[in-house]
This record gives C-alpha cells, structure tokens and sequence, in this order.
C-alpha cells in the first residue's frame, strides 16, 4: 500500500511526506473517481453546417472546449449546408470497421433528416443523440418513433427553444418599431420576414414565434414571409423586391444575422438608413451581429443557442457515468437569450476569439455535482 501511495503521490507531483498517507490516498482516490475516465468516448458531431459558416463554427469551438473538459475524443464532421452530404456522411461512418466507429455521434434534425440518420446507424452499436433540431413534425415522429423505441440506440435530444426566440426577437422588434414611430399610413407597423428552411424544426419554431408576437399586437401586420436558405446573398436578393412590393414595410425579421445583413446591404442600396428609417432583428452571436447590436444596426438579437452542442456532451458525460436524462429524454430548454448592447460588448470580450475554455462544463454536470437538480443550459447562466 505504502508503495501504491508512493506511486500516486509521485504522478501527481506531489511530497507525501508532507501530509498524511491515509488522508491523502483517501481525497486522490475520491479525486479520481470524480475526475473524467482515463479512457475517453469518441464522440462525432455531423455539423450541417458550412465549416466557413461562423454560427456553426462557434458551435464546433464550444463542444471542443466541453469536450476537453469532460475527457471526450470530439471529430467532426461538416456536411456543408448539403443534406444529402449529411446521409453520406452517416453512411460512412457506419461502415468503419467496429474499432474505428465513434461510441457517439451527435447530429441535428435538419432538413427532416434524423430519421433517416437513425435508420443508418441502427445497423451499428453507435449510440445516436440529436442536437439543435430534434424531431417535431407528425411524420418525423412516425418514421423516428420515440428515443430508445424503434431504434433503441436514440439516446435522447437536446434543442433551444427557438418558438421562444422567435417570439422575443418578433415582440422587441415591434417594441423598437413602436419607439422609433415607423408606422404606415394605415397606422399599422408593417413587417417583413425572412426566413432559413421550411424543412428544418428549429427554423420553422422561429417563424412561429415571430407571427405569435405579431398576431398579438394589434398595431402590427405581416406583410410577407421569404425563406432565403440561411444566405446573405439571396436574402439581399429577395429583400429588394420585398422593399418594391411594400414600401410600408419598415421593420424587417430574419432568422439569422447573415440573412439580416443582406437585407441590411439591400436597404442601404435603396438609400435607406439602417437603425432609423428602417428596422432589423437576428439571431446569432457572431462578432459581426455583436457589433450590430452595439451601434444600432440591429435592433434585436437573440442568442445562446451556439452551444446545444456543448450541452449534449455534457448530457452525454452524465448518461455514461450513470445519470441517465430524468428531466425527459427530448428535452427543450431556453438557451436563446435577447442580447442587449452591453452583453453584446460582455460576450466580445470574453468569447469573441470563439475561446470557450473558461466555460466551467463540468459545473453543468449532474454527474459531477449530485446536489444539482436542474440542468441549467440558459444564455444568463455563462454570460455572467
């Protein structure tokens, strides 16, 4: 025994001599069995994104980080906007010799497609977990089934609650509206609204909690909805002959920030001024987006969401070392916050370098800290 605290003590660096045998071997071994595996899960995140495209960027950046801490082997993947590269992607991972697979792979219900990601790797021992977009619609359902149903290796998902996004972007964007006066000569604040993908749940959620905030207020119309595919070029595009059909439009939606600055480039290219003759919301915390938020660009901006990722891992951490999903296992949390300009200039500050190591991941875990009842995935919760 004497010789195994030797050993320890060495490894760690530390002088036994200086402390007590037994109350040192006692902490290191609690240490250790709180401490992430030294064996460490291979986990694959199939990223839809474009591996240029700063949102799904960030997102990668942040599972990183987490993936550091909780002792994970992250790879990933990015399918590059394609959805038919995403089944590809699958299809191959699927067919890599058992000792090459990963333990878990992560991936997004865009574009509808979990489904058909769970029927691929249901031919495997790879455990499968959704991020970002789960499954919503009726025939989702009905071809995925439930988590640990049809395809018992479905571990479960973790999505923001983007119908909330959408809702507090659409009610401040009215709110600035109202503040600035831009109402038609019908007395009414027009709005136009461009939108991602009508395929993917988390873009559909956000399209319904906007036209939830327009449908309650009574001073508010919209006027028409265009779905630009999450491109600046085409939302700039769309948005110019959107100003030519309704010139009484002054605020203008959009599901995200590159969206937003195309039709930003739009206005301003009729001779517009953006911040006062005419109104913008987004979504996203990119650099560009923040600096928007801090000079009046943009008159809303929700964010937060970035790091569905991150918080699957730790998810995943907890159901490997035996805590498995109690709050359910499809969970929605509002990880979407409204950024005002002064978190705008708090998250440059701390994570616009895209730097998420002094996120404490591990404070998150319920595995790691048993007194915590609630996962708390929250935008207020790290931008502190």
């Amino acid at each position: 025994m004497s010789r195994l605290i030797n050993a320890l003590a060495a490894i760690h660096g530390v002088k036994v001599f200086a402390m007590k045998r037994w109350s040192y071997l006692l902490s290191l071994i609690c240490a250790l069995l709180m401490s992430p595996p030294l064996w460490a899960s291979n986990i694959l995140f199939i990223n839809p994104g474009k591996h240029d495209e700063l949102y799904w960027q960030t997102a990668s950046s942040a599972m990183q980080a987490a993936a550091r801490q909780l002792g994970f082997q992250l790879e990933v993947s990015y399918a590059e906007r394609d959805p038919l590269r995403m089944v590809e992607i699958a299809k191959l991972v699927a067919a890599r010799a058992p000792q090459q697979q990963p333990d878990v792979v992560i991936f997004s219900n865009d574009h509808g497609l979990g489904p058909e990601m769970l029927k691929v790797f249901s031919t495997t021992k790879i455990k499968c977990f959704m991020a970002f977009s789960g499954i919503l619609s009726a025939d989702d359902r009905y071809l995925a089934g439930v988590p640990r149903d049809k395809y018992p290796h479905w571990l479960g998902s973790l999505v923001p609650d983007a119908h909330d996004a959408g809702y507090l972007t659409g009610k401040m964007l009215l709110a600035q509206g109202r503040k600035a006066k831009l109402y038609a000569a019908d007395g009414k604040l027009h709005v136009l609204a461009i939108a991602g993908d009508r395929s993917t749940p988390s873009s559909a959620q956000r399209n319904l909690g906007m036209k939830k905030a327009i449908a309650e207020s009574a001073d508010a119309v919209l006027d028409q909805m265009v779905y630009a595919n999450w491109q600046q070029s085409k939302a700039m595009e769309q948005a110019s002959w959107l100003y030519e059909r309704y010139p009484q439009a002054k605020l203008v939606w959009s599901g995200s920030d590159l969206m937003a600055f195309g039709a930003m480039q739009s206005w301003e290219a009729r001779g517009g001024v953006v911040g006062k003759t005419a109104l913008f919301s987004a979504f996203n915390s990119s650099p560009a987006a923040m600096a928007a938020m801090q000079n009046g660009r943009l008159s809303a901006l929700a964010g937060g969401h970035a790091l569905a990722g991150a918080w699957s891992l730790v998810l995943i951490y907890d159901y490997l070392h035996g805590k498995d999903f109690t709050e359910g296992l499809e969970m929605e949390r509002p990880m979407f916050g409204l950024i005002t300009p002064q978190m705008a200039q708090h998250y440059q500050d701390r994570y616009g370098s895209q730097h998420f190591a002094d996120i404490d991941f591990k404070s998150y875990s319920k595995a790691l800290n048993p007194a915590l009842k609630r996962y708390q995935f929250s935008l207020d919760t790290w931008l502190k």
